[in-house]
């Protein structure tokens, strides 16, 4: 059996530096810092008391108030993300085939504010359970696809993908493989959370993961930096419209990239470290190269997970260098988390759009906030340290990493 191509035609993005693609791209390519004090809660007694939020946004502007109420945020944020990718797919959802449509969508946590408020709410009052009757609905890490294909009426495949902080990659290579076997024409995907609450400020902080510069919040997120502390927790959501490239071509779509391949592996080492050579990490790029069809010295970029945490970004660069041999040093290399932070289950989908974008575009985004050099990290490695970079590029990867030893890599290629 011959497998289909398969082709990005839409994108949508909803981020702490910037509210859609254009917005996110310019914070991108112009190294803006999203992170700032929290103002969601009154975090003066956590010992992280900064979050990458978005900015200047209201989601009364997007959705109608009565549906935003049965909705979690991280939903809200599906469904504008969506929104925009299906809108700029120019997609006529008369005439397609909705039950070749599909929404495979990823998110590593989903409803935890709902969770949180109304175990708070509970908590508070005499301990008779008097519960929202969309709190479950409201919760599920499913219920974001749920909502996109009922408001479009896509009726293929629908479901969500867990994966810790690589969801929505795999969501992403899921969706290849439906497309590739011919299951579906389309595919929706992406990944959205917001976990910026007390519970995962408290949870994370517990674990010692988070950044604690709470006097330079703007500066926290310092991926390969040799005064890393940890990452920065983000929120946001990124949507990609996947397309079988015959049905794209026939009906004349805009095309960003060709979606080549995907690989996964599991650490199979521990819940939350990494492995310290990378095992599973090198392990990974090869899945996703022989996938692709691709050959190491091919590939040009590397938008790396690159959190900011003292051992995890170590251990990827030495999996980039055991992959790629001496070609790493040719491969231009960074980390958008240094802007966007760490933004979980949907880190994946916004770093798949960056990788997109830089290959459209002819741009690097940096990797800013570097200023102490690691020893631990070969010199001879271009992380496109703070200033954004220009360069004509064909292949790109994008790794994505999660909790338990999830590994998940997607490769993109520019079409002539």
């Amino acid at each position: 059996m011959q497998l289909k191509r398969v082709v990005v035609t839409g994108l949508g993005a909803l981020t702490p530096i910037g509210n859609n693609i254009e917005q996110y791209w310019n914070g991108l390519i112009n190294g803006v810092s999203g992170a700032a004090p929290i103002t969601y809660f009154d975090a003066a007694k956590f010992k992280t008391r900064f979050a990458c939020e978005l900015k200047n946004f209201d989601v009364k502007d997007y959705i109608d108030r009565k549906e935003a109420r049965r909705m979690d945020r991280f939903t809200q944020y599906a469904m504008i993300a969506s929104d925009e990718a299906i809108k700029d797919s120019n997609l006529d959802l008369e005439a397609i085939d909705k039950f070749k449509v599909g929404v495979i969508w990823g998110a590593g946590i989903g409803g935890l504010e709902t969770f949180q408020n109304e175990m708070l709410n509970y908590a508070s009052g005499n301990g008779t359970p008097r519960f929202n009757p969309f709190f479950i609905p409201k919760m599920i890490a499913d219920i974001a696809p749920g909502h996109i294909s009922i408001k479009n009426g896509f009726m293929g495949p629908n479901y969500t993908t867990v994966s810790a902080c690589a969801s929505s990659a795999n969501a992403i290579f899921d969706a290849l493989n439906y497309i590739r076997l011919g299951h579906c024409n389309v595919v929706v995907t992406g990944g959205s959370e917001a976990a910026v609450t007390i519970a995962g400020m408290g949870g994370f902080n517990a674990m010692h993961a988070l950044s604690t510069r709470n006097e330079n919040p703007e500066t926290a997120s310092r991926p390969f930096d040799g005064e890393r502390d940890g990452f920065v927790l983000g929120e946001g959501a990124g949507a990609l419209i996947l397309e079988e490239y015959e049905h794209a071509v026939a009906r004349g779509a805009k095309i960003y990239a060709e979606v080549i391949g995907g690989g996964l592996s599991s650490d199979a080492y521990h819940m939350t470290a990494p492995h310290p050579e990378g095992i599973g990490v090198i392990a990974v790029m090869k899945n996703c190269l022989e996938n692709a069809g691709i050959k190491p010295e091919e590939v040009e970029h590397i938008n790396t997970h690159g959190t900011s945490t003292p051992l995890g970004d170590v251990a990827e660069l030495k999996a980039i260098s055991e992959v790629f041999g001496d070609h790493a040093k040719n491969i231009s290399i960074n980390s958008t988390k240094s802007m966007t932070g760490h933004l979980l289950g949907a880190a994946g989908a916004i770093e798949s759009i960056s990788t997109i974008l830089a290959l459209q575009n002819g741009i690097i985004p940096p990797t800013i906030n570097h200023s102490v050099v690691d020893e631990n990290i070969n010199p001879e490695l271009n992380l496109t340290l703070n200033k954004a970079q220009k360069r004509d590029i064909k292949i790109a990867m994008s790794n994505t990493f999660g909790f338990g030893g999830h590994n998940a890599c997607v490769a993109f290629k520019k079409l002539d």
